[in-house]
C-alpha cells in the first residue's frame, strides 16, 4: 500500500471521537476522507450501507478475514465483526487523500503498529464513565443491556489510552476540536512521517 497519512481516532463509545472525526472532514484544507468500517452488526434506522458502514452478514465477514482482505478486524462483541477493508484505504489513498478513521482501540492500535511513520492516533477521552453512560442514554439507540456492556468496555479501553499518540481530554467540545485540528494540521503539514 501506497499513499498518504493515516489519522486514527479511538475512545469509548460516547466520548464525542465521532464528532471530533466529522469536524475534521469538514475542513477541505487538511484533505482528509474517511474510511467506512464494514461490520456484521445489524444496521440501525438511519445508517446506510457504503456510508456509515459495509454492512455484511457473518458469514460474509468471516469470508473476508479467510481471504486476508482486511487491514484489521476485530469481533468487538459475540458475532459483531467490525474491521477496516484493506480496499477502502487502497482507493482513498488513489484518491490523494488522508485517511481518518473512528475505530476502536483494539483496530486503532492495530493500524498504527503496521504503519507507525504515517499514522497519527489519537485517544479521545471523556470527562468520566458516568457522563458516558449519560450520554449513551440520550442516543435512544441501544438497549440498556447493550449500554451497560459498552460502558464495561470503556473502563478496559480507558486503560489503553496511554498506547496513544496523543490523549485528547473532551471535556468541553469547542477546545477539543480545536485541538484535534492543531493536531491533525501538524502531523500532516509534518514530510518526516512519509
Amino acid at each position: 500500500m501506497k499513499g498518504g497519512k493515516l489519522l486514527i481516532f479511538s475512545a469509548p463509545s460516547g466520548s464525542g471521537k465521532t464528532t471530533i472525526v466529522r469536524h475534521l472532514l469538514s475542513k477541505p484544507e487538511l484533505n482528509l476522507a474517511f474510511s467506512v468500517s464494514a461490520t456484521s452488526r445489524p444496521r440501525r434506522v438511519k445508517e446506510k450501507n457504503g456510508e456509515h458502514y459495509y454492512f455484511m452478514s457473518v458469514s460474509e465477514f468471516k469470508k473476508h478475514i479467510r481471504d486476508d482482505d482486511f487491514l484489521e478486524w476485530e469481533e468487538v462483541y459475540r458475532d459483531n465483526f467490525y474491521g477496516t477493508l484493506k480496499s477502502e484505504v487502497e482507493r482513498l489513498w488513489a484518491e490523494g487523500k488522508n485517511v481518518i478513521f473512528d475505530i476502536d482501540v483494539v483496530g486503532g492500535l492495530r493500524i498504527k503498529k503496521k504503519y507507525p511513520e504515517r499514522t497519527l492516533a489519537v485517544f479521545v477521552k471523556p470527562p468520566s464513565v458516568d457522563e458516558l453512560k449519560i450520554r449513551l442514554k440520550k442516543r435512544s439507540t441501544e438497549s440498556e443491556d447493550k449500554i451497560n456492556m459498552r460502558i464495561a468496555k470503556a473502563s478496559v479501553e480507558l486503560a489503553t489510552a496511554p498506547q496513544f499518540d496523543k490523549i485528547i481530554k473532551n471535556y468541553d467540545l469547542d477546545v477539543a476540536l480545536k485541538e484535534a485540528e492543531e493536531l491533525v494540521a501538524g502531523f500532516i503539514a509534518d514530510s518526516k512521517c512519509e
